[in-house]
């Protein structure tokens, strides 16, 4: 089942007697279990009729028990297994998902693995439960859901800025969300949210920062560049190599996307890349300056710096020193 349709039926009262929540993207996962723990019962009823269990700390049989037991004074008693991947022995849950009682909700928060369909686990589950497969999303897909998430939030989000938000904090959905729950909590409704917005309340600097970095070397701005890994170089703590390194080979590695796509229609490049539409132009212009092959070869470069900043092939330069000879290469 879909997540929208799942979470309809709880704030409908419809349940089911298990919840196998599976999958790479914990965000949706965690949302079903906290609507779960937090709204079947009642706060008078949690106390004897809600167990919260970390499958690293039990096995099948511990929850088999747990869960034939009847409420007290309630209707329903809740299980929660979080970090259900961890259950020792889970396919011995079978035979409790063959015969489940209607009176306990077991919710099995089951992240970043998924349990196979051709188990007869899965196939019990899916017989009497509910089934969600928590996929990540894809990269070019996160700047419509901030803005699907922030119209929720009675607020609005420009394109720029939610693609500065997306690149900026990747599609781990529950950090994108966290960020922007802090940002609800200070502005106006139907606000919009603007890039200066978010550098002045997410930690990005303004001048300072791999977007900034990017944009510099686009452009083959030297003096910019420059003025932007030494800061890097000088506040290493707060803009790590590592960091900088993943960033732009993330940008490059698209980059040589862009130039082996036949159809460079805007649509198709934006999902041939896994970006918004409203990026290409800075693709557009970084591929007028560096063609295939010195993008291959930058690529080849950042591999080499990264290896390194971990110490390979190093004795003794820093990390700053390395980056300005990084971008030195990717310059010339």
């Amino acid at each position: 089942m879909k997540f929208e349709q799942i979470l309809k039926d709880l704030q409908q009262k419809k349940y089911k007697p298990i919840y196998l929540l599976m999958g790479t993207e914990p965000y949706y996962i965690d949302k079903i279990a906290d609507f779960i723990e937090d709204n079947v019962i009642s706060e008078a009823e949690k106390s004897f009729n809600l167990s919260i269990m970390y499958g690293k700390d039990t096995e099948a049989r511990n929850v088999d028990l747990a869960a034939k037991r009847y409420p007290m004074m309630s209707p329903y008693q809740v299980i929660i297994v979080k970090e259900a991947q961890d259950i020792k022995k889970i396919n011995d849950l079978v035979h409790y998902a063959g015969n489940p009682l209607e009176t306990t909700i077991l919710v099995l928060a089951h992240k970043y693995k998924t349990i196979a369909k051709t188990t007869k686990l899965y196939k019990a589950i899916d017989k009497v439960g509910v089934i969600l497969e928590s996929k990540k999303l894809y990269d070019n897909k996160v700047p419509d859901w901030i803005s699907n998430y922030v119209a929720e939030k009675k607020l609005r989000i420009s394109p720029m800025a939610s693609g500065l938000l997306s690149e900026y904090l990747g599609n781990d959905l529950s950090k994108v969300a966290n960020e922007i729950n802090k940002l609800a909590l200070s502005l106006p409704e139907n606000t919009e949210i603007n890039p200066k917005i978010i550098q002045e309340n997410i930690g990005i600097s303004k001048e300072y920062n791999v977007f900034e970095l990017q944009d510099a070397l686009t452009n083959k701005d030297i003096m910019k560049t420059n003025r932007i890994i030494m800061y890097f170089g000088a506040h290493d703590k707060k803009h790590p190599i590592f960091t900088t390194i993943n960033f732009l080979y993330t940008f490059f590695s698209k980059l040589l996307i862009f130039h082996f796509t036949k159809d460079k229609s805007d649509a198709n490049l934006a999902k041939a890349i896994g970006i918004s539409p409203y990026f290409l132009k800075n693709y557009r212009k970084a591929a007028s300056q560096y063609p295939p092959k010195k993008t291959v070869q930058i690529i080849s470069y950042l591999r080499d710096y990264d290896l390194r900043a971990k110490g390979v092939n190093n004795v003794s330069a820093q990390a700053g020193d390395l980056l300005i000879e990084l971008v030195f290469k990717i310059l010339h």
